[in-house]
């Protein structure tokens, strides 16, 4: 499943070629996803201005000028595939580089595309094979009210996150600390990748309890889950089974991951030093986790 990173640069993408747009055409080419869509959402789409978009856990919210927001799930599989709708439009896609139109504008529509928006210049296609994915509309003033984001956790890279914040969040809890992490009410938008990888920065081992973090460890922690996320955008995200970026293109942080996916390989920090195992590969709660058990007590 897309993580916080993946789907920032999704949003971001997204965001470089409709805001200001107005959707000239929208079609669903099915009922429903995961869930059934909302009655008439095409409808409601067409002739709908893009004010902007907001991220909010691992949901991107596109906001309407009819006071309402298209919530966007990605689900395990899903991507957002946009590709100009002729050779004169702008080429803004793809803030981090790359291809502005991967597909060229006359390419066929992708395999299990089962919404489409066109503006004046883009097509957007959302395409999910194993439908996992969502679609809703919420009132924009009322977004964090939805079902899926009422309950979340803060968000990492904002400033309100702080070690006191996650010191309380985690106070007496014996869960171990990566469960913990992926709990979504704690902080929003964690998965497995990145939770691996701020723990191995942060020199803590998964298998700590998480009462046992608030404090000193949290100080570590919070600066090491804010640095992992900026650096994985700034790579545009990691691209592992069906991730990629609305342009087409690789994120590649995955060619930078400490522990994550590296079992039995050397940790960078410690490779070869006696009694360094190189990277060891748990699971915990039937998610693996990967993590230098010489660097991370």
């Amino acid at each position: 499943m897309p993580e916080l990173p993946e789907v920032e640069t999704v949003m971001r993408g997204l965001a470089a070629v409709l805001t200001g747009s107005v959707i000239e055409r929208a079609e669903l080419r099915r009922a429903d996803l995961r869930w059934p869509f909302p009655a008439g959402l095409a409808t409601r789409l067409t002739g709908a201005r893009v004010l902007g978009f907001r991220r909010r856990a691992k949901y991107m919210l596109m906001r309407l000028d009819g006071g309402d927001s298209l919530l966007i799930h990605l689900g395990m599989s899903g991507r957002m595939v946009a590709r100009a709708r002729n050779s004169d439009a702008p080429s803004r896609l793809a803030p981090q580089g790359g291809a502005s139109d991967a597909r060229g504008h006359n390419a066929p529509p992708e395999l299990h595309e089962h919404m489409v928006l066109e503006t004046a210049d883009w097509r957007v296609g959302f395409v999910d094979p194993r439908r996992f994915g969502a679609l809703d509309l919420v009132p924009t003033a009322a977004e964090d009210a939805h079902r899926f984001l009422a309950g979340l956790g803060p968000e990492p890279l904002e400033d309100s996150f702080t070690p006191a914040v996650l010191s309380a969040a985690l106070a007496g809890k014996r869960t171990p600390i990566k469960a913990a992490l992926l709990d979504q009410r704690i902080v929003a938008g964690l998965g497995n990748i990145y939770v691996s990888e701020a723990l191995f920065r942060a020199g803590i081992s998964p298998r700590r309890l998480a009462g046992t973090i608030p404090g000193a460890r949290a100080t570590r922690l919070v600066p090491a889950i804010k640095a992992v996320l900026e650096d994985s955008i700034a790579a545009g995200g990691s691209s592992l089974r069906d991730y990629v970026r609305s342009d087409g293109e690789l994120g590649f942080f995955q060619d930078h991951f400490d522990v994550y996916d590296r079992q039995d390989k050397p940790c960078a920090t410690c490779p070869g030093v006696p009694p360094c195992q190189g990277i060891l590969r748990v699971v915990q709660s039937g998610r693996a986790s990967f993590y230098c058990p010489r660097r991370q007590k």
